[in-house]
């Protein structure tokens, strides 16, 4: 091998796909979802493995290979997008309002495909940049997106929470007692729940906001993947919302 030659990125979607099809054998009620999931994060690590621009016109060629995969699980959501987003120009300046603006200001059938090819596009980026080892912001230190997920590890006597982004999976710092919406550090006001079957994922909720985040405990499980696991853990987000709570950010499922 050259001296100078590029360093390869090993693409985090190997491990993620092995995940979801042993959680779809082990929770068979999440088996639609995780399969089509799978075949999105198949197509995800294709683009991963397969970019090298860092222009969002890149992304472009993906579309028509988008709409047919998601046409096999939700025809009615391909057939919004076909009809919305035939021409390229469209599919660009949707892209463009996903990478740059509030996702809250898009209609959520549009960011699911926005969000779709933008994912792995981000974590390419992201795996080559910088991070600032002391950033303790709620928001992503690379794209600024919000966190979508939290990670607990163990660290002596206690566990060390970290967050993800739920763009670029982006890991960074921050403290437990802490909600990263609204900034509560009222402990009685951040109720945490669990539930049986998924003992290692955690609600992590604030009564001040009405907000919630999941948490995947690694301390319990260390075999769980965190975007993985928190996508198949769908009894959670119900319980959340029946109890008033909104998700923080979607996942790329639009959950």
């Amino acid at each position: 091998m050259a001296e100078n030659a590029p360093r390869k990125i090993r693409s985090p979607y190997e491990k993620r796909l092995d995940r979801a099809r042993l959680l779809a054998e082990q929770y068979p009620a999440a088996g639609d979802l995780l399969l089509f999931y799978t075949e999105l994060a198949k197509l995800q690590k294709r683009i991963y493995d397969d970019l090298e621009s860092t222009e969002l016109s890149a992304l472009l060629g993906w579309f028509p290979e988008l709409f047919h995969l998601v046409s096999q699980f939700t025809p009615a959501l391909a057939e919004f997008a076909r009809e919305n987003f035939k021409f390229e120009s469209a599919q660009l300046d949707l892209l463009t309002a996903r990478w740059e603006g509030d996702p809250d200001q898009i209609d959520a059938r549009a960011d699911f495909f926005a969000h779709a090819l933008l994912e792995p596009f981000a974590m390419k980026l992201a795996a080559r940049g910088q991070i600032d080892p002391q950033w303790t912001e709620p928001t992503c230190p690379f794209c600024g997106s919000r966190a979508g997920l939290a990670v607990l590890r163990g660290e002596g006597d206690g566990g060390k929470r970290s967050l993800v982004c739920s763009l670029c999976a982006t890991e960074w710092n921050f403290r437990r007692i802490l909600c990263p919406h609204c900034g509560e550090e009222d402990k009685d006001k951040l109720p945490v729940y669990v539930g049986s079957p998924f003992e290692h994922v955690r609600v992590e909720a604030c009564d001040t906001c009405k907000t919630y985040i999941k948490s995947i405990d690694l301390t319990k499980n260390g075999l769980a993947d965190p975007i993985v696991d928190e996508i198949a853990t769908v009894p959670l987000n119900i319980w959340a919302e029946e109890h008033g709570y909104l998700k923080l950010a979607a996942n790329v499922m639009g959950m």
